[in-house]
């Protein structure tokens, strides 16, 4: 059994997670976005510069067998800003990475999230215009819409959080203060309207006036971030909202949070501008933004909505009887070093009718059925979903001479009929 928080990956649990990452990487590439990795195991102080010494609690650490104080993962960002920070000279800005990283935080068990899960995390180096800004969220729009996710099933919420940095200064809100005063916007959804009060002080009736006319609060920033949005036609995709401050405290400019419409689940993604962090850090000044989206929530949206467990067009060699199996595996290595999809076979002796039931479940396209006629060089090949069958030459099973257009239909069959007279239908049109 596995330990609490982390999960087994079946063979159609693992299809399921492919499916995700397949898609995370397509729309990551489409972005001219480039992918790296890193190691799980990481020095603790990596973490606790970034989120203090109370994130220990919340992490996998201990002492490894050299004495070094190391954590299991937790986010992907301090290993970015430790990459960034060793060779940034080596790579033109910006920079436009992303990664799926697997990662663990030993916390509390909830609905959508887990003591482990993937991450996809896409990050801009190096451009500090808010161009870099409109871009991203444009790709976490897209990465949901890959889903087949419309505008209808989720929402982006936008926030400034330097709207709130500024509104803080005019204010006089003292310094020892403002992380308290931010983390009471950011929970005044999930506590009571009197409870955020209590926390927001004299402040909480003009804050409350902010929340409540998020889209006619000025911000010059997400004006300029919805109107390159709008131009992009993903207008419908967004709404402001001032109480998406993003809790952790390195954020500097626009934050964003992405939402099911229905509100059944925690956020499906998050991030933002962070362009003093790598700094912070003890690495080089250069301007940042990302986001992550987790595989946990977006796993529960989109479960049962999208065929994973697909079939793969691959081959199943049936054995009519023993005395062929070294023609067949000879045959099978052949196709192997040929086709780019599975091919399979049984391992024991086993009746046809029972090998092509097995080629069935599996979803395999073609059997291909090696019985006496391949001592003179022939095989049947039968084509699982229109239930034909023709005859090829060995040589000319091949992905090519296979998956011909109209070469399985009805009235191609007629070509078999060519073969009794000598004539190979392989090869004789199509």
């Amino acid at each position: 059994m596995a330990l609490p928080g982390f999960r087994d990956f079946y063979p159609d649990d693992c299809a399921f997670r492919n499916a995700i990452f397949a898609k995370w990487r397509d729309v990551a590439y489409r972005y001219g976005f480039v992918e790296y990795d890193g190691p799980p195991l990481e020095p603790l102080d990596l973490f606790t510069k970034k989120s203090g010494d109370e994130i220990v609690t919340q992490l996998y650490h201990f002492k490894d067998k050299g004495d070094r104080d190391v954590a299991l993962r937790p986010e992907m960002t301090p290993t970015l800003a430790r990459l960034v920070t060793a060779r940034h000279k080596d790579f033109k800005k910006p920079l436009k990475w992303f990664s799926i990283p697997q990662v663990f935080r030993y916390e509390r068990q909830q609905k959508g999230r887990l003591r482990e899960h993937y991450q996809l995390n896409c990050d801009i180096i190096g451009e500090a215009g808010l161009e870099a800004d409109i871009e991203l969220i444009a790709l976490v729009i897209d990465v949901l819409r890959a889903f087949g996710l419309t505008e209808k099933d989720f929402v982006v919420r936008l926030s400034d959080r330097q709207f709130w940095t500024d509104f803080m200064n005019a204010k006089a809100v003292p310094e020892d203060q403002r992380y308290a005063f931010i983390q009471a916007i950011d929970k005044s959804e999930r506590e009571s309207r009197e409870k955020t009060a209590e926390k927001l002080g004299p402040l909480a009736d003009e804050v409350f006036t902010i929340l409540a006319h998020a889209q006619s609060t000025k911000s010059v920033r997400l004006d300029t971030v919805e109107a390159g949005l709008r131009h992009r036609g993903l207008q419908d995709y967004v709404k402001r909202d001032y109480t998406v401050v993003r809790g952790l405290a390195y954020y500097t400019g626009v934050v964003f949070e992405a939402f099911d419409r229905s509100g059944e689940f925690r956020a499906i993604a998050g991030g933002g501008r962070y362009d003093t962090l790598l700094k912070n850090l003890g690495g080089v000044d250069l301007p940042a933004l990302g986001f992550g989206i987790g595989d946990v929530v977006l796993g529960e949206i989109i479960k049962g909505k999208l065929p994973w467990w697909e079939p793969h067009g691959g081959i199943h060699v049936l054995i009519a009887d023993e005395i062929y199996r070294t023609q067949a595996m000879a045959l099978i290595q052949k196709l192997r070093e040929t086709w780019h999809e599975p091919i399979d076979y049984s391992f024991t002796a086993m009746k046809v009718g029972k090998q092509l039931q097995l080629a069935e479940e599996r979803a395999n396209a073609y059997a291909v059925i090696v019985d006496q006629q391949i001592t003179t060089g022939f095989v049947a090949v039968k084509n699982l979903t229109t239930r034909n069958q023709r005859i090829f030459k060995v040589e000319d099973v091949t992905p090519e001479k296979v998956n011909r257009p109209n070469f399985w239909d009805n009235a191609s069959i007629e070509r078999d009929r060519e073969y009794s007279t000598g004539a190979d239908p392989s090869t004789s049109s199509g």
